[in-house]
């Protein structure tokens, strides 16, 4: 009953503010001013240069960046949402895609991607499908993210090992991580961190032949056997090979902090955390990435953003100006040489010249055994609950498999009720 009343309110509030307001959102003098709301601060500059460079265009559209970190940013848009004061272009990711579509926050592009005669083609089809719901269209797609294995090429030559390579098995990740790991320095050979699913426990899953969500939404994988392997063969790393920080160790110090200072020689990490890696001093003269190691197979998480435009936004011309343009051939290039993938197919080029110490085309070839990042209507509910049961058992309170069948269980029950 309470969900319906929250539910209620919104529409009410969306209802109550598209009659309100002027769809063409611009003064008499063909004015307008936008709001732009991301959480990334390491893409704030290359986002200030794209507005810049939109300006040049449209001088009459003033942009306002908002930025608030991931972890406030979606509690910080229900609240706007519920107060009728979305930004009017922001961020979107695929977990919380669905709950903004289906409840009417975001305002449909089809019309004006037909009107604009908009081509379509540059774009991942994954990614575009990734922000439809009802057969509606709600994003052009921004950039897209990949998972790769991050090593530290000193702690490796040190040890005398050989750095990773395409032909690294499982196995081979755990022995390197055993003669890497030195307890006398405080050094481990690799983080088996699970703060972050896409970049950890996801990609052992997926390898390792298992799935998260069904296909059509209705079931866990989590009473899959090579799903429950796959992250005991990750746990391992902390509990049976003593190759990794615990859990507790990269709660009070997070795994990227440990891999930045020299403390973990191996990690796996997403292609979004390439320009803070080359901010970094350290890791920019030290680390390089290879591919992720094989199991059954080999396999990772692909994820993308999507730039929306609000529902209730008065200036919704000006946004979809600002929209189109953020994902134009020309921003994609510059989002490309700040370190980020561009979704627009033909300027990863650009992309992995940016950063020529760090081998990028790792990330774009684990693109090409990727499968689509896991989500469903509630997609918050059920990760919560993931995460609540691993970090259980990565703190020895129940084991894998009792993590497991305690997940199965009660994401079988959000899933029934979507």
């Amino acid at each position: 009953m309470k969900k319906f009343y929250v539910v209620l309110v919104i529409f009410l509030v969306f209802t109550l503010g598209a009659c309100s307001s002027n769809d063409e959102g611009a003064s008499a003098d063909g004015k307008a001013t936008i709001k732009y709301a991301y959480w990334d601060k390491n893409q704030e500059d290359m986002l200030k240069d794209i507005v810049k460079a939109f300006n040049k265009d449209y001088p009459n559209i003033q942009v306002k960046l908002e930025l608030t970190p991931y972890d406030q940013y979606f509690t910080k848009l229900d609240a706007a949402a519920t107060g009728g004061s979305l930004p009017d272009v922001f961020w979107m990711n695929g977990p919380n895609f669905v709950k903004y579509a289906s409840n009417e926050m975001l305002e449909p592009i089809n019309k004006r991607i037909k009107d604009d005669e908009l081509d379509l083609s540059p774009y991942p089809k994954g990614l575009l499908g990734l922000y439809q719901y009802e057969d509606k269209t709600y994003a052009l797609p921004k950039d897209y993210d990949t998972v790769g294995l991050w090593y530290n090429k000193k702690l490796f030559d040190e040890a005398g090992i050989d750095y990773p390579n395409e032909a690294w098995k499982w196995d081979d990740l755990v022995e390197a991580a055993k003669a890497l790991t030195n307890p006398d320095k405080d050094i481990y050979g690799i983080a088996a961190f699970i703060q972050d699913a896409q970049a950890s426990y996801f990609n052992t899953i997926l390898a390792n032949g298992g799935y998260i969500i069904s296909e059509d939404k209705t079931e866990s994988g989590f009473d899959d056997p090579n799903t429950i392997d796959g992250i005991q063969k990750y746990y391992d790393l902390i509990h049976k090979h003593k190759v990794s920080p615990t859990h507790a160790q990269m709660e009070t110090t997070d795994a990227t902090s440990m891999f930045e200072s020299g403390k973990v020689a191996m990690m796996f990490q997403a292609s979004y955390m390439i320009p803070q890696f080359k901010a970094n001093e350290y890791t920019n003269e030290h680390a390089d990435v290879a591919l992720l190691p094989e199991m059954q197979k080999r396999s990772n998480v692909i994820h993308g953003l999507g730039n929306v435009i609000a529902k209730n936004s008065e200036n919704k011309d000006a946004a979809w100006k600002f929209v189109t343009f953020l994902s134009s051939e020309k921003a994609a290039v510059m989002q490309a040489e700040s370190g980020i993938i561009p979704a627009y197919e033909g300027t990863q080029d650009a992309w992995t010249k940016s950063t020529p110490n760090f081998n990028l085309q790792v990330f774009l070839d684990m693109a090409e055994v990727a499968e689509p990042y896991p989500v469903s209507k509630d997609t918050s509910k059920w990760s919560t609950i993931i995460q609540d049961n691993l970090a259980k058992a990565w703190s020895g309170q129940i084991t894998v498999e009792e993590a497991s069948e305690k997940i199965d269980k009660q994401m079988e029950e959000v899933l029934a009720s979507e």
